[in-house]
């Protein structure tokens, strides 16, 4: 589960290219049952009331074969009382410890491989699941979410267990430099509305949570009235409103109404300050300005200016502060809550740098847009960026279920589409004049109390209600669908065609009609070899994200604004042995858009300016590291693995070693890298989506065939060395979270008899936080960790012969607990080993594991993602349905006896890191 952090803008990125058959714009209204209100539809979304006053919002289209559900509780952390901060966050919790009718509700969900989550956020909660259209599992998980609305169990013992699992949550949080910053500025910058309180909660009163108390609070807000549920996908609109009559219709609505809180923050009345002081590799500033809330005219013009000032590269903090290199990074957002929230801009400081001067711009940029005022060139091009955002989320209708939260939560979900007509219509005039209201020095949180005799307050004004900004709405027109669409593996072959174009680009290409016409693309392209690569891999990382800074006609930014307007997401790279493309583009824009990126391949003019932006970049990123136990942890994992001498390509370097070499690093050594060894000729393209095949195969012709590496590709060769195990500890200090890593190598390939066998027994060990031994034990019985974990790492080649497969665990928990986590994860291990796992678990994770596998083809990145391997394997999607098939005839001697002969209990290294001197805690 998921603490929402506010001070994050609300993004609609969706990256899914979706297929399915045509539908009407207006689709036929269903038969109503008896006490059923049917209410607005926009777009292709309707709404219905039941009796009990349970708000339900059905979004069908057949595109991909999945369903999401999405239940909205009108409950955060702004409904809170004093002593009580966190509650909304615990319950949500504790809401997956179980009903009487429903024991095990995330047994069940795993069982039935579903996809689900719950976050929480300033002014509301939600619950989600995702799965494969199916009439049995979106009966079961109604019936379940309604069971839980009144009757989940709140049980004093789930609740010590659960409360320090949330309090390892908060320490994890507590590590992060810049969500520390966050939360100090957003307490001192609201004196008395509850968006001052972090969604978490303080310590003290989640390790002190009265359960009457929060049974009170359960009571008070999770009712049929006070929550919203969504229902999107493949799903016949009839059928789901007499399953939501029949599983939610019965429950009642209390008589009391619900508490309402009349806090309204007032006026500023001059700078205020924090600074935060301690441990931590980043150096950050922000500044945060009251603004009104989403309902607000006011709101959408905001929200272009913090595009105008926050967006990379083509924003002005980027261009003040980063292209000079004064700063690492900066950016800007502004909320849209239910209430009056924050514009907050920041800025990221290069080690090296002066920060009262990266400050002084920051404020300069922000608070002296009068000297500058935004043109209509800037609020066009930011519009167009928010526009294309939107648009995306509208290709994929599961997403948009889950977007709806924000929306709802700030007054009404029709918002969604209000909030975008709004952006679309602001002018240059509007956001100078928005900047002029409220990015003021009276407004700000950042700097000193100075006693004037003429305060310059700024008084938000109230916002309208949401039903007047919403009344009478009736949109535009639904998005266009497409067909419907079979993922099963036998469809997705009968329907890919593979070509091979000159002489080594393998190409799939799966042409069918999308919602919204939408395409994916993901190509690979390789190069080099063991011998010529030595010595050069901190170069080919640098010179594959140089790649989109810059080509020999198009700037970075003209690059961004060249995506935008082909409404095309994603972009290419490079690493050490191959240059990537992958992109989500429309089928009218799709020959510019694969032009455009074959030139940023082929023609890179690795700007200087943008090199050392990305040379401060990358040594600031570095230092961040340096005492983040995760980071520590990880990388002497990696060293004590390491079984490549200096030099070799897959060698493994110190953190000082890294450093040194990216400072020595020079804009030369990326040309030179880009020169001997970028081509396009031998490589792997996956195309899944609305596309003309002829056209396509033509165009990847003239783009790819003939570039050529100077260095061909030969795979560097791994194998499985046994390595002896280590016990290391390893400070962080003042980190209040600590980590632990652990793993040993096993001699593994994904073709081997036994791969099979070891996933489904990782997905039993360790493959679910919420469910599995390692979950049930160290998170859910113990509260010893927020995050526990474990994979199984298979190896893959050509030939058959590369095994150097591992297994891995993973842990989080508070330094005073790590050594009862280590014990317990020991002692899992040596059981699972020993006694092996049960008939039942068996049938549980096969389950699951096909069902996720049968999402997963429902994606059509995914899918061409699947593709695009297969053709470097040579495999088809047969391979595909023959590993599903090998799942399902699996027995429970297989997969013991594969337990047995990989699993090692005693070559288990272990690394903890995190500050040890703390004194032992209690749960």
């Amino acid at each position: 589960m998921i603490a929402s952090r506010p001070i994050l803008a609300f993004a609609l990125a969706f990256a899914f290219a979706l297929a399915c058959a045509p539908l009407r714009a207006h689709a036929p209204a269903p038969a109503l049952p008896k006490g059923v209100v049917a209410g607005p539809s926009v777009e292709g979304i309707s709404e219905y009331t039941l009796g009990n006053g349970l708000r339900v919002l059905l979004f069908p289209d057949a595109t991909k074969p999945t369903v999401t559900v999405n239940l909205v509780y009108g409950v955060g952390s702004v409904h809170e009382n004093y002593g009580q901060t966190g509650m909304a966050h615990l319950l949500e919790h504790m809401l997956f410890k179980g009903t009487p009718r429903h024991d095990d509700i995330s047994g069940e969900m795993k069982r039935r491989g579903i996809s689900y989550n719950a976050t929480t956020s300033l002014d509301r909660t939600n619950y989600f699941a995702a799965f494969p259209a199916s009439a049995e599992n979106l009966e079961w998980v109604l019936g379940m979410e309604a069971d839980r609305m009144l009757r989940s169990r709140l049980d004093r013992a789930d609740l010590d267990s659960e409360m320090t699992v949330v309090r390892n949550e908060m320490e994890a949080g507590e590590n992060n430099p810049a969500g520390v910053l966050f939360k100090r500025l957003r307490a001192v910058a609201f004196l008395w509305h509850n968006y001052g309180n972090s969604t978490i909660g303080a310590r003290a009163d989640v390790e002190g949570v009265d359960i009457d108390q929060l049974r009170a609070f359960y009571r008070t807000w999770y009712r049929p009235d006070n929550a919203t549920l969504i229902v999107a996908g493949r799903i016949e609109p009839d059928a789901v409103l007499r399953k939501v009559q029949a599983t939610f219709g019965p429950l009642r609505k209390p008589a009391s109404a619900m508490p309402r809180s009349p806090t309204v923050e007032p006026a500023q009345d001059g700078e205020r300050a924090v600074t935060v002081r301690r441990n931590g590799g980043l150096r950050l500033a922000a500044a945060a300005y009251h603004i009104p809330a989403r309902t607000h005219a006011d709101n959408a013009a905001l929200a272009v200016l913090a595009e105008v000032l926050g967006h990379t590269p083509g924003g002005r903090l980027h261009r003040t502060l980063v292209e000079p290199h004064v700063a690492a990074g900066a950016g800007a957002l502004a909320e849209g809550l239910a209430d009056a929230g924050l514009f907050i801009a920041f800025v990221v400081q290069v080690p090296e740098g002066d920060p009262d001067r990266a400050q002084d711009m920051l404020l300069a940029q922000v608070e002296a847009l009068a000297d500058a005022p935004v043109t209509d060139e800037e609020v066009a091009q930011a519009r167009q960026r928010i526009a294309n955002a939107y648009e995306r989320n509208f290709t994929d209708v599961n997403a948009v279920g889950m977007a709806l939260s924000e929306f709802q939560a700030a007054g009404d979900w029709r918002l969604l589409f209000t909030s975008r007509d709004a952006i679309e219509a602001v002018t240059a005039a509007d956001v100078n004049r928005v900047a002029a209201t409220y990015l003021r020095a009276g407004n700000r949180t950042l700097g000193r109390f100075v006693p004037t005799d003429a305060p310059d307050r700024v008084e938000v004004p109230a916002a309208p209600p949401a039903a007047s900004v919403v009344a009478g709405y009736t949109g535009r027109a639904a998005v266009e669908a497409g067909e419907q669409f079979d993922p099963d593996p036998a469809n997705l072959e009968a329907r890919t065609e593979r070509l091979v174009i000159g002489d080594g680009l393998q190409v799939a290409l799966l042409p069918k009609r999308t919602r919204g016409g939408t395409v994916v693309v993901e190509g690979l392209f390789r190069f080099g070899d063991e011998h010529s690569l030595r010595g050069r891999s901190a170069a080919a990382g640098l010179a594959g994200v140089m790649l989109m800074r810059g080509s020999q006609q198009l700037t970075r930014a003209q690059i961004d604004s060249r995506l935008q307007a082909l409404q095309t997401t994603g972009g290419v790279g490079g690493n050490l042995q191959g240059a990537s493309l992958s992109m989500l583009s429309r089928r009218q824009h799709l020959p510019e858009a694969l032009a455009l990126l074959a030139s940023l391949l082929r023609e890179p003019a690795f700007p200087a300016d943008e090199f050392e932006q990305l040379r401060l970049q990358a040594i600031t990123g570095l230092e961040a590291t340096r005492m983040e136990p995760g980071n520590i942890a990880s990388q002497a994992l990696a060293l004590h693995f390491d079984p490549w001498p200096e030099g070799h390509p897959y060698h493994v370097e110190t953190l000082d070693e890294s450093l040194a070499r990216v400072r020595a690093m020079r804009r030369e050594d990326l040309v030179a890298f880009h020169r001997d060894f970028y081509g396009t000729a031998r490589g792997e393209i996956a195309i899944v989506g609305d596309f003309d095949p002829a056209a396509v195969k033509q165009q990847l012709q003239q783009l790819f065939a003939d570039w050529r590496s100077p260095n061909s590709y030969a795979p560097v060769g791994t194998a499985y060395a046994p390595v002896p195990p280590v016990q290391l500890r390893l400070p962080a200090v003042d980190k209040p979270n600590a980590v632990l890593m652990a793993r040993h190598n096993i001699a593994l390939r994904v073709t081997d008899p036994d791969y099979p066998a070891l996933m489904v027994a990782n997905r039993v060990f360790g493959g679910g936080a919420l469910k599995s031994r390692l979950g049930d034990r160290i998170r859910q019985k113990e509260g010893l960790s927020y995050s526990v974990s474990s994979a199984v790492n298979a190896d893959d080649s050509h030939d058959g012969r590369d095994d150097a497969g591992s297994f891995t665990i993973q842990a989080i928990a508070a330094p005073q607990n790590i050594e009862r986590v280590e014990a317990a994860v020991r002692e899992e291990l040596a059981r699972l080993v020993a006694e092996g796992i049960t008939a039942a678990e068996l049938e549980d994770a096969v389950s699951g594991l096909l069902n996720q596998r049968r999402q997963a083809r429902a994606e059509d990145r995914s899918v061409a993602g699947m593709l695009r391997d297969q053709l470097y394997f040579g495999r088809t999607m047969a391979f595909t349905a023959g590993l599903d098939e090998r799942f399902q005839t699996l027995t429970l001697e297989q997969v013991n006896a594969a337990i047995g002969r990989h699993f090692k209990p005693e070559q288990l290294t272990v690394i903890t890191a995190g500050d040890f001197g703390a004194e032992p805690a209690t749960p």
